[in-house]
């Protein structure tokens, strides 16, 4: 028997009407993506090819996000190329881009304030990035800015790029932050020496470093609250 597609299917279970009728919230995430993916294969509807995507991710949104275009590609789903990967890591990215947006509007007290802000920034990441948190005077964030990525071990940042960077945004102080892959918070021994040549060349420009943090998907680990800044 051949498969319907989904032009056969009661309008109630079409991905693209369901969402009109009962709104996105309504739909399955393997019905979201179908709608991204817009049609399907030979004997293959969208939505199909949307299952059989989750299923090579573990059926998680997690993973789907840290993948790239390649990474989709490569899956070798028989009518899922280039052009749907494409959309698919556009719309992830949209995704994380609108998460980051509230935050610039909050004022920035604590570490906790910026542990959401900075999770939606680095939890698709699959290797080490360091970037800075730009504040002004009210302690609400100028400007955000990734400083270096590095490998699955470590990454570097000059503290001379970040002064200046600091200074282009009318900076006050600063929020260092990085992610660590492997899961585990604790600071290495390099993280606590960067972070002190840093704030030495920070404070030449009266800037102040409020806080690194470090996040992972196991948690956050906060210099200030630990009292090692």
């Amino acid at each position: 028997m051949q498969k319907q597609t989904i032009k056969d299917w009661a309008v109630d279970d079409r991905p693209r009407e369901k969402l009109m009728a009962k709104g996105a919230e309504s739909l399955s995430n393997s019905e979201l993506i179908a709608i991204l993916i817009l049609n399907g294969a030979v004997n293959k509807s969208a939505v199909d090819l949307a299952k059989e995507l989750l299923a090579k991710t573990d059926n998680s949104l997690q993973k789907l996000g840290k993948l790239t275009v390649k990474d989709l590609v490569n899956f070798k789903i028989k009518g899922l190329g280039p052009a749907k990967a494409v959309s698919i890591v556009a719309a992830m990215e949209l995704g994380i881009r609108r998460n980051m947006a509230d935050y610039k509007k909050d004022i920035i007290l604590s570490s906790r304030d910026l542990v959401n802000y900075l999770k939606a920034q680095f939890q698709f990441k699959r290797h080490e990035v360091f970037a800075v948190v730009f504040l002004n005077r009210a302690n609400k964030v100028n400007h955000f800015e990734i400083i270096s990525e590095g490998g699955i071990t470590g990454t570097v940042a000059d503290p001379r790029i970040i002064v200046k960077r600091a200074l282009e945004h009318d900076a006050t102080s600063m929020v260092l932050c990085h992610n660590h892959p492997s899961g585990s918070v604790k600071p290495s021994r390099q993280d606590e020496e960067l972070t002190e040549r840093i704030k030495t060349a920070a404070k030449f420009f009266d800037i102040r470093i409020m806080d690194h943090v470090i996040v992972s998907d196991e948690g956050f680990y906060s210099f200030a609250d630990e009292g090692i800044l």
